[in-house]
């Protein structure tokens, strides 16, 4: 079958997909993007973890068929897909201390994301995100082979909760597992996006 569906910002068309296809054989396969890794394949590590349609979801228990018309953010548009957001209010603009609801950004707000041309699909040559840097800052990036669906996931946190509790922090990444960190530097990245959010508000 083929399945139409728009990922960081443009439209994609993926041809002969197999009726059990993932999502994420798909982007990693058939679209050349390799950020979101292919670890469990079981949706138990987070490693594979994009937003579809606002939502963090794992890649790996979603169909590619169930794609079809919606919206993918990999960790190679997360930049660009973060800076869309502080333009158009999302995110960091709902105010300390609170969330913006649980549904992350809107259907409609996000297939209005569109990235510029001349951005590379693989998110390189862009300016990194608020999370990704405090990651590097933080030094929460060991062998990185978690570190996308860590940070996928934590821009969804920080998107909801830009005050987010050490327990907020826990509860969230609780699906994502890494092998080298020991999560206390995953934990301060955290930290240290959410205060240069709040910051910047």
């Amino acid at each position: 079958m083929r399945v139409n569906f728009t990922v960081n910002g443009r439209q994609q068309e993926a041809d002969d997909v197999w009726e059990g296809e993932s999502l994420l054989y798909v982007l990693r396969e058939r679209l050349g993007l390799p950020g979101s890794k292919n670890a469990c394949e079981q949706g138990e590590c987070g490693s594979c973890t994009v937003r579809l349609d606002g939502v963090p979801v794992c890649s790996c228990l979603v169909a590619a068929g169930q794609v079809e018309g919606r919206d993918v953010v990999t960790v190679e548009g997360l930049a660009e897909f973060a800076k869309q957001r502080e333009e158009h209010g999302h995110g960091g603009a709902c105010g300390t201390g609170g969330g913006c609801g649980s549904k992350g950004v809107s259907l409609d707000a996000a297939k209005r994301w569109q990235s510029k041309p001349g951005d590379s699909q693989t998110g390189e040559g862009v300016e990194l995100s608020n999370i990704q840097q405090a990651f590097i800052d933080a030094g929460a990036v060991q062998c990185g082979f978690c570190t996308p669906g860590l940070l996928v996931q934590a821009d969804a946190l920080l998107e909801q909760n830009s005050d987010p509790s050490d327990q907020d922090i826990r509860e969230a990444l609780s699906g994502n597992l890494c092998r080298c960190t020991g999560y206390e530097k995953i934990l301060d990245a955290v930290r240290l996006a959410a205060a240069r959010q709040g910051e910047a508000v």
